[in-house]
Order: structure tokens, then sequence, then C-alpha cells
């Protein structure tokens, strides 16, 4: 199975290529840097590293204790953390500047897995939540590599499409990986591919371990007075593209019974936000975004965080918050 798929990979590398064309339309970023993605770009690091990957800005976010603790118990080993967006690579570089070395994850071609690890040479590697890539596991299986998933967790919709590979996902989790997962619910789903019991733990969310920028709650107050000093404020944060139109729906509702509300909006990806700012045009509903360095007036419906870095400043300047995800499928 899983020779079947290392050759669909390989089939489907122009797909990938259209692909990232077709996302660089909306964020152009994704035309920079595509020869990491194929495994080429970086020179052979002169000792064993500990590999982080942590998809996008919240998995960065996520991870960023966990990467701050290893360096200072392990100084000698470089960080090699990996990503799969721009916003990704852009909140690890305000995060860690040069003290990792980012790169994007490598496509699962075994060709482009190989090149990848020969010049990260990581001495352990941590993927954090769920990402399952058959080429790459089999790859640090083969030349040993400790592998750890951390704060895992994978869905019961997850489990029933893994489940139609079986065999393949079975065959990935086999290769003495370490599954630290966020609940027993997640813990049992990964025995279900294929997980080792043995190797299956439940060690809780690492979210939980998130460390607030200093002086958050200060700049939260202080965005409060200069933007909404008497007003009653809500947040719409990491909203998808198939939740905008309930977000719209519910503001609406809420300045029936507060006209004077603002809703503090942070799509959780920048690609959407002129998209979202269409709509609220559309709806009529007035909003300044955070790009313009515009001022709220009082027939400011809407503030439109089109920014990086800012959601815990938002959240404090907050009374209450509506975290989004749960409302598409």
């Amino acid at each position: 199975m899983r020779l079947l798929y290392a050759l669909t990979t390989y089939l489907l590398a122009p797909v990938l290529l259209v692909h990232l064309y077709w996302r660089s339309l909306s964020n152009p970023d994704y035309r920079q840097r595509i020869g990491e993605r194929f495994g080429f770009g970086q020179v052979r690091l002169a000792n064993d590293s500990i590999w982080v990957h942590a998809v996008s800005v919240g998995e960065v976010q996520a991870a960023a204790a966990l990467i701050t603790e290893l360096m200072q118990r392990y100084p000698a080993m470089p960080v090699v953390l990996t990503t799969m967006t721009p916003t990704g690579s852009a909140r690890a570089r305000d995060l860690f500047g040069d003290r990792v070395i980012h790169n994007y994850l490598p496509y699962d071609m075994v060709w482009v897995v190989r090149r990848f690890l020969d010049w990260a040479r990581p001495g352990i590697a941590i993927i954090m939540e769920t990402e399952l890539w058959p080429n790459l596991y089999h790859e640090c299986g083969r030349r040993r590599i400790p592998l750890v998933l951390a704060s895992a967790r994978v869905s019961q919709k997850s489990v029933r499409h893994y489940r139609r590979l079986v065999s393949l996902f079975k065959e990935t989790l086999s290769h003495g990986i370490v599954i630290a997962a966020q609940t027993e619910a997640d813990a049992e789903r990964f025995r279900l591919l294929g997980a080792s019991p043995s190797r299956t733990h439940v060690t809780g969310n690492i979210k939980f371990d998130f460390a607030l920028p200093e002086q958050v709650e200060e700049k939260g107050r202080y965005f409060r007075q200069q933007q909404a000093p008497e007003r009653p404020v809500w947040i719409a944060a990491s909203t998808h593209a198939g939740e905008e139109t309930a977000v719209i729906e519910v503001h609406q509702q809420v300045l029936q019974a507060f006209p004077d509300a603002l809703l503090l909006w942070v799509p959780r990806h920048p690609e959407r936000f002129p998209a979202v700012a269409a709509q609220l045009e559309k709806a009529g509903l007035g909003f300044v975004t955070r790009s313009s360095a515009a001022r709220c007036t009082p027939v400011t419906r809407v503030f439109l965080g089109d920014s990086m870095g800012e959601l815990t400043m938002f959240y404090a300047a907050s009374d209450v918050a509506f975290v989004a995800g749960s409302l598409i499928p």
C-alpha cells in the first residue's frame, strides 16, 4: 500500500505546483521559497537537530513554550521549525527570529523527504497535533529517528477517512511513534488507527502551557480606551469561510439589543481579510481595519483585525469571545 501511495505522490507533483500557484493568487508569499517544499535550499547541519513541525500560526504559538524549553535544555542542538503556511513562517520569525532554522515542510515524496532529513539531521522529530505523512514517518523509522506526535488529536470524522486506507496508516503509525494525545478519546482513536497501545499516552493539550505575552492586559485596555471606551465589545476570532455569514447575522442581532456594540473580527487566515471586508460592505456594516490605523467612530460597527500576532490583545480588549471553527463540518 505504501508503494502505491509513494507512486501517487510523484504523479501529484504537477498538481501541487498548481495548488501553490492558486494559493499565491490570494497570498503572494506562497510563491516564495518553493524549493524548500521539494527538499532544496538548505545546507547540511553540522550537528543533530531537534525538529519541530507546526502546520500554521496556531500550532506555532502552541509549540512556543515547548521550543523555548528545548532550546534551554539542549543548547548545543539547533532547532529546525517547519510550517506549511507563510503565516506560520511569519509567526515563527516573530517569536524566535534567528534562534531557530525555519523551513517549509517538504512534500511527502520519498526523494524529497530524504533530501530534507539529510540536511536537517533530526535527532528527534516532534509533530504538533495531527499530521500523518506515510513516507516521512517511514523514512524516520528507517533512520531510527525518534518521532513524537505532541498534543495529538484526531476527530471521529478523520478516523473514518483514515480507516479507508487502514493498512497504510497502520504502517505509518507502526514505526515506534510515541503518541502524546490530548484526551483519552483521541488516544483511543489513534489506537484504532494502529498506534501502539504501550506508546500512546494522554498528556493533555499543550495550549494550556501557552504563556501570555507581557503586558497583554495593559495593551488590551489601551486599545479599548482608544477604540471603544464606552461600548460593549465582543470578538469573533479565527473564523473560517463557512462561518462568516453567521457572524454577520449574529452581530446584526446583537446591534438590535446593544446599538453601540462593537465587533472585533479576526479571520483565521489572512487571505480571507479582503473577502470579509467585502461581506461587511455588502451587509452595510461600517468598519475600520487594523492595517489602516483608523479610529472607530460612533457609526463603526466592526473592527477588522487584519494583522498578525495581536489576537491575545484583542481578546484582552473584549467583554465576550467567540472562538470559531465550530460552525463548519
